[in-house]
């Protein structure tokens, strides 16, 4: 036999990692790194600076890794080092002050869910302004003193980085994060061991490292499935945000809902709410019945009760595509087992999920939240409007506009999104606590009385900041990607302090309208070759790898700015994430926002850039729909002109280009001897002062508390209280409404028939009485009579006004009603009489929407 000279497997490795040991003396430099409150103090990120600049640099401002690569020369000299150990404890005990602050006890206790957070360049947990509204949110909740803690996922490669090919075509690529760099811990047993949640998928066991993220003094709970005790089938699960297919979808929001109860099970942790951050985290009210049902012997509709009155939904977006449905087989394949768990049927679970019970509909995320949760709200004004439109299917006895959902218009972080120099300015002016009441729109007015210069230095400043770091940051990628050396070059040396500086910076999606500027390149370059008056646009965004709408805008931008007339003039920054987004927002003069009307529901890019006196020019659509104001910056009306979408740029384009032209430019150039605009300030000063207060995450929780939070902590209370007697009496009273809802009878409808054929006088008096034999069913009833008007602009019925007719006498199962309604207003009216529960222990009608329509 001959022997062979060559035999081995395949290497296995498990990874090892090896850093500096900090001397007892700077440990506690890894207390400060390990917690992302130095993301939001300057003085932290300041004394990361001084400690090795260029680490800090090299490491994209990560300190974890900073402290782990140290030489240990470096750190004996620190440890000599006397200023530089007092900055070191002066940084330490300000952060130790933050943290000994207790949470507020006037305030309810939340759990909050989300599929990404953004919380800061270096954790890639985020892809865009969802996960950056929920960072931010987590933030404030810990600068409030809210008891909150989070939960997500830790993905091991997080959304994709972006390159762009020669020919503009967007690259991307996923990069593995080393857990053992970032500012995240595992969660650990009582003996050290990592502790390991087991999650029970349909046919097997999903295992899920726990990581704890420390922001301030709130805890991020992060989940892990990338553990060699998975199948490689299921350590994808937390590999990518947004990736893979329906499959992967349904495991990642399994994951989340019912893993993420899990999990807080497991550490022992309950709250009073749970908020559920877009329609991913649904599947928490699944495990929750579960829980009450098998843990305190509750029946289905009892435990509904409970699970409702403590949930709250907050929906993102009105485009169809951030609405999750899954296939019925699908959805089967993975809840298969939870009719059984939770004493319903398959249908009846399914038919949570449906706008239309008992059909063929996929099941929807976002209805089975609505569903389950007591509260639903858009995070904008309009957008609350709009969201009742969308959701009206899942109510059909009700009109829209009498819809539960709400809204709390979005906000952004002031201290992460302010640049420091902005943020000392403010301390000065306003004091260093103002930060505790910066809601407060009187504190602000104070910057009315700054004289001009200051402000325009300041605002200099940051943008000969923003120009240096573009230069720096992009010229070794452009040298690579862009193939002319001296192109390269050009673009750079292109970039003017002294132009009129426009940013793009957004997800290129489709609706969000890149395109817009592009719409007459012949305007367009006579607005940017003015030698007098120069402007340059800098445009950055990503869109989503499966987007070819969006990665076609991308090309067509980037083609557009390298033609002669256009180069460096306008420029596309490639990798659009929370390190560009800050230099953007606080570097640039204007920020343009151009998406159709009305899918925006907030946008927050445009609130960032007002903390730092960056003007505003957008749709008036989202927050900008409230937020603007004039002599504040600009807005492109909210009224459609065009039912055909391409006419409809056309004009939007015309409108913003006429906006630049006549108002935008001029103004900014209108600059006296001292080499400023005193009218571009004094739009900067009222921008600042009127609408920066109103869009902070200070106001944002401040109004989930006093909207929702607060009245489900109440609720929830009561119907718990006492072994659940109240959700117990509530669920009795539905079960008994909905087995006798069939056979009411209508007795008796009488009006004068001669309203319908003369009509009415406004202001005239019409009396109605119905008499109504409720049979066997307990408990009361209600009868309104609605008045509808038709609404040209939207095509649609509106109420006009609501009758409620008021009980006469019962005898036996027979109730009596009258009402007497007026005419309010001209024109040409439908009237109809519905029947519905009526209970006062119910939050609202949409909690328990039982409708009869009656033949009138």
């Amino acid at each position: 036999m001959k022997i062979k000279t060559n035999n081995s497997n395949t290497p296995i490795w498990k990874d090892l990692n090896a850093h500096s040991r900090l001397p007892e003396k700077l440990k506690i430099l890894d207390e400060i790194a390990y917690n992302l409150w130095w993301v939001w103090n300057y003085e932290a990120t300041d004394l990361f600076k001084t400690i090795d600049k260029k680490l800090w640099t090299e490491t994209f401002g990560n300190p974890v890794l900073l402290l782990q690569k140290l030489s240990f020369d470096r750190l004996t000299e620190i440890a000599a080092d006397e200023a530089l150990m007092k900055h070191i404890h002066d940084v330490y005990a300000k952060f130790k002050a933050y943290l000994d602050e207790k949470p507020s006890q006037s305030k309810p206790s939340i759990v909050y869910f989300s599929m990404e957070y953004g919380l800061a360049n270096i954790l890639k947990i985020y892809s865009g302004g969802l996960g950056v509204l929920a960072g931010d949110y987590i933030k404030e909740a810990s600068d409030s003193n809210v008891d909150l803690c989070a939960v997500g996922f830790l993905y091991r490669y997080g959304y994709f980085t972006q390159t762009l090919s020669i020919d503009g075509q967007q690259i991307s690529s996923y990069e593995a994060q080393n857990f053992n760099e970032l500012p995240v811990k595992q969660v650990t047993n009582p003996d050290g061991s990592p502790m390991v949640l087991e999650v029970p998928y349909s046919n097997h066991t999903v295992y899920a490292n726990i990581w704890q993220v420390k922001v301030g003094r709130i805890s991020l709970y992060l989940l892990d499935t990338d553990i060699d005790k998975n199948s490689e089938w299921d350590r994808s699960i937390t590999h990518v945000l947004y990736g893979g297919d329906w499959e992967n979808r349904i495991k990642q929001e399994y994951l989340l809902g019912i893993g993420g109860i899990m999990m807080l099970n497991k550490l022992g942790i309950k709250k009073e709410v749970y908020h559920c951050n877009e329609g991913h985290a649904a599947l928490i009210n699944i495990q929750r019945l579960v829980d009450y049902i098998h843990n305190d012997n509750l029946t289905f509709n009892q435990a509904l009760e409970v699970v409702r009155a403590s949930a709250l939904y907050t929906c993102h977006t009105p485009v169809p595509a951030g609405h999750d449905s899954f296939d019925e087989a699908l959805f089967n394949k993975y809840m298969s087992r939870y009719p059984d768990l939770l004493g319903i049927n398959w249908q009846e679970l399914m038919d949570m999920g449906r706008e239309n019970p008992g059909s063929q509909d996929k099941f929807s995320m976002s209805v089975f939240a609505l569903n389950t949760c007591q509260e639903a709200n858009g995070v904008s004004l309009l957008h609350g409007k709009v969201s009742q439109n969308m959701f009206a299917p899942v109510w059909k006895g009700y009109f829209p506009e009498e819809l539960h959902v709400s809204y709390v218009t979005n906000g952004v972080h002031m201290p992460t999104w302010a640049a420091s120099e902005i943020k000392r300015f403010y301390e000065r002016i306003f004091s260093k606590n103002f930060y505790k009441d910066q809601s407060n729109p009187a504190i602000w007015e104070e910057i009315q009385n700054i004289p001009d210069k200051e402000i325009w230095d300041i605002r200099q400043y940051l943008k000969k900041r923003l120009i240096g770091y573009i230069q720096e940051e992009f010229k070794g990628n452009w040298l690579k990607n862009q193939g002319d050396p001296s192109q390269v070059v050009s673009i750079l040396e292109k970039i003017n302090q002294n132009a009129l500086i426009i940013g793009f910076g957004r997800r290129f999606a489709t609706y969000k309208r890149a395109h817009l500027l592009f719409t007459d390149l012949e305007r367009l370059a006579k607005i940017v070759n003015d030698p007098i008056h120069p402007v340059q646009f800098l445009f950055t965004g990503k869109a989503h790898p499966a987007d070819g709408g969006g990665q076609g805008l991308i090309k067509q931008i980037v083609e557009i700015s390298r033609r002669p007339e256009f180069l460096g003039k306008i420029i596309f920054l490639e990798n659009y994430d929370m390190r560009l987004a800050k230099r953007l927002v606080s570097g640039v003069d204007v920020w343009l926002n151009t998406p159709t009307r009305p899918l925006e529901a907030s946008g927050t890019s445009g609130e960032k850039a007002e903390m730092n006196g960056v003007l505003n020019l957008s749709v008036l659509d989202g927050w900008w729909y409230e937020g603007y104001r004039k002599t504040a910056g600009w807005a492109l009306t909210d009224k459609r002109t065009y039912e055909n979408q391409a006419y409809q740029d056309q004009l939007d384009a015309a409108t913003i280009y006429s906006l630049l032209e006549n108002e935008v430019i001029p103004l900014y150039f209108a600059k006296n001897t001292k080499g400023y605009s005193p009218e571009w300030i004094q739009y900067i000063k009222n921008s600042i002062c009127k609408i920066a207060p109103h869009y902070t995450t200070k106001r944002m929780i401040d109004d989930y508390i006093n909207k929702f939070y607060t009245k489900l902590a109440d609720r929830s209370k009561v119907l718990s209280a006492g072994n659940y007697a109240k959700a117990k009496e509530i669920a009795t009273w539905k079960e008994d409404v909905a087995t006798h809802w069939d056979q009411l009878e209508v007795l008796e409808v009488k009006y004068d028939e001669k309203m319908f054929v003369a009509g009415t006088e406004v202001g005239e008096k019409v009396s109605f009485e119905v008499t109504i034999d409720r049979k066997d069913m307990k408990g009361m009833l209600g009868i309104e009579l609605i008045d509808t008007i038709f609404n040209t602009d939207k095509n649609r019925q509106e109420i006009s006004d609501v009758f409620e007719f008021n009980l006469v006498k019962t005898e036996g199962s027979k109730l009596y009603f009258s009402a007497i309604i007026t005419s309010r207003e001209t024109g040409s009216h439908k009237i109809g009489i519905r029947v519905y529960p009526k209970n006062p222990d119910l939050p609202h009608r949409m909690d328990f929407a039982y409708v009869r329509w009656l033949d009138i």
